[in-house]
């Protein structure tokens, strides 16, 4: 078996696949194109960083497709390494969906390769690189390879004045040592759309406008907590997928890979801060203006006493049977090996690391209930390529029921169960999507009979 390591160092890969091909003039103009390419960005005054981005910009464009219409992007890697963009949330081939461990090729250095594939399901979700980083946190999702994708359907009610992108990243990162003497990521830098507070432009709005908030946390390792002073955020869509109830909440809680879709009634003029809740991070920038048409003076802020989030409220109410053939129970334990002081925990999932963690093949059409055990210390945000889950069971909460997602984030010491259909044959990376996490062997690969 060649190994991830080893595909990323192989530059020979572009063109394997019939969907995921070297650029050829003959070919029909694709529908969108993407230069992934070095560039120096300014994420606030007195800072900035060298990074890869998507067509010199972070967040990369915003791509709108409409679902299930064949659409065609081309890529081109002027960097020195090999790479690959995921299509985050996708029920797509694994030859284009991104992975590696799938059999996407990679994307040799200074060469191109397009992806085509019918994008569905409808919602909104976002596309990234997949590749590893280990020590150098400057690589993968540390950097800025990151950009927002809409799929809209055939029918859009379109019930908001104005629609907002917000991606929530962390630079900068370095090791720190935690309490056992183990390393973790840590951050000089934190952001919205690539911009420390006061870096960019405000979100302008008017009175009365109902808003729609896009909100992506695309942090390599952290979750993160938003309020906007003086508003709501009324749910209604998580990982793009609509809530059975939506629900007013103070905060939103996002994990890494995560996704809200909130409306927020603009009825309180004035210049506000939008930004993360504890005091520390908003400190490291991850805040912006919020500004009413013809405010004017600082963005205020209004410091919340407590962090509020649970997916539970969102839910619909349990069904009294359930006549469904019982589904297929697959234990999957979370486990870290200390590896020494001044090292980063290698990962285990059911004692085993990639590529050795294993589990049976799928039967297509089979209903499968996975148990997410998590023995470790640490929270994670776990993700299932090219399939989206049900949650079912949170802690000592069973029986939930609507709840669509694609990351879901397992909390330390707790046991979380979520439900999916086999219906997308062919090789489904699962993994957390914390990098350094994903890095040290928490991967392993479903695929069918």
């Amino acid at each position: 078996m060649i190994s991830r390591r080893d595909l990323l160092k192989f530059s020979g890969l572009a063109g394997l696949a019939p969907h995921f091909t070297a650029f050829a003039q003959s070919r029909p103009e694709p529908d969108y194109r993407i230069e992934i390419a070095a560039v120096t960005l300014d994420l606030a005054r007195h800072h900035t960083v060298k990074t890869v981005a998507y067509n010199g910009q972070v967040p990369g464009p915003l791509l709108r497709f409409k679902e299930n219409r064949p659409v065609t992007i081309e890529v081109t890697n002027r960097t020195d390494r090999a790479e690959v963009v995921h299509w985050h949330g996708l029920f797509i081939p694994p030859e284009v969906d991104g992975a590696i461990e799938e059999g996407t090729p990679a994307i040799a250095p200074q060469s191109s390769a397009r992806y085509t594939f019918t994008p569905r399901p409808s919602g909104f979700r976002w596309y990234h690189t997949h590749t590893m980083a280990m020590n150098d946190l400057t690589l993968g999702q540390y950097g800025g390879q990151h950009g927002f994708l809409m799929i809209e359907p055939r029918d859009d009610p379109g019930r908001y004045d104005q629609e907002f992108f917000l991606a929530l990243h962390d630079w900068s990162g370095y090791l720190l040592a935690s309490d056992d003497g183990a390393m973790n990521p840590s951050y000089a830098v934190a952001t919205i759309n690539g911009k420390a507070m006061g870096s960019g432009e405000p979100l302008r709005v008017k009175q009365g406008q109902r808003i729609l908030l896009h909100v992506l946390n695309s942090s390599p390792t952290e979750v993160h907590w938003v309020a906007l002073a003086g508003h709501s955020f009324r749910v209604v869509a998580l990982d793009g997928n609509s809530v059975p109830k939506s629900q007013a909440v103070p905060m939103l809680r996002l994990a890494p890979a995560e996704r809200v879709c909130a409306v927020v009634e603009m009825n309180n003029p004035g210049v506000w801060v939008l930004g993360e809740v504890r005091k520390h991070v908003q400190a490291l920038g991850m805040a912006i203006a919020v500004e009413y048409e013809n405010m004017a003076g600082s963005p205020q802020w209004q410091q919340p006493r407590e962090l509020i989030w649970n997916y539970e409220q969102f839910a619909a109410a349990p069904a009294t049977t359930d006549s469904a053939e019982p589904p297929i129970v697959v234990p999957l334990v979370f486990e870290s090996k200390f590896q020494g002081h001044g090292a980063m925990e290698r990962w285990t999932i059911n004692g085993a690391s990639y590529p050795d963690a294993r589990v049976a093949p799928l039967i297509r059409g089979r209903r499968y209930r996975l148990q997410f055990i998590n023995n470790s210390v640490d929270d994670h945000p776990v993700h299932l390529h090219r399939h989206s889950f049900e949650l079912r069971r949170l802690g000592a909460a069973d029986g939930i029921r609507g709840i669509i997602k694609d990351v879901v984030l397992v909390d330390s010491q707790t046991r979380m169960e979520v439900e999916f259909t086999a219906n997308n044959p062919g090789a489904s990376l699962f993994h957390c999507h914390q990098q350094n996490h994903m890095d040290l062997g928490f991967m392993m690969l479903f695929d069918y009979a």
